[in-house]
């Protein structure tokens, strides 16, 4: 089994689908890296995942929106396709097994949901809630 862990900003608000009588969440994250290139020059780099949770819980797409910084863990998917103009191109996605908000745009803790597989219900952690001293002196 391959697993992927993403921590991102959604690119714009989730979209929620209905198919086959089940319930899709869409959403895209973004991650840039930051480096310098051989020559010194600093440089950016973002990577765009399109993810997809299949969950009867879609009362938490009201807090996926754009900008919003997310957690999200499960297995990666490959799509290829050709374009218009015949080059080949390829997409990453991922059919998210969990989701966390993280917050975003200087928010605080926000509604924590876990999939766990089709068991368990999505969890509110209150802003501030768990916040403890001691852990803003780890070294990550």
């Amino acid at each position: 089994m391959l697993k992927m862990q993403i921590i991102g900003n959604l690119g714009r608000d989730c979209v929620v689908n209905n198919v086959n009588g089940k319930s899709v969440i869409n959403f895209t994250v973004a991650h840039t890296e930051r480096f310098r290139d051989a020559q010194g020059n600093n440089q950016e780099k973002t990577t765009w995942v399109d993810c997809a949770w299949w969950t009867d819980r879609t009362a938490i797409s009201q807090y996926l929106t754009k900008g919003k910084q997310v957690y999200a863990e499960g297995t990666p998917e490959v799509r290829s396709f050709t374009r218009t103009d015949g080059t080949n191109g390829a997409v990453l996605s991922l059919r998210v097994r969990e989701v966390q908000l993280l917050g975003g745009r200087g928010e605080g803790g926000a509604p924590v949901a876990n999939s766990g597989y089709g068991a368990g219900a999505a969890t509110t952690t209150p802003s501030g809630a768990g916040n403890d001293d001691a852990a803003d002196d780890l070294p990550f």
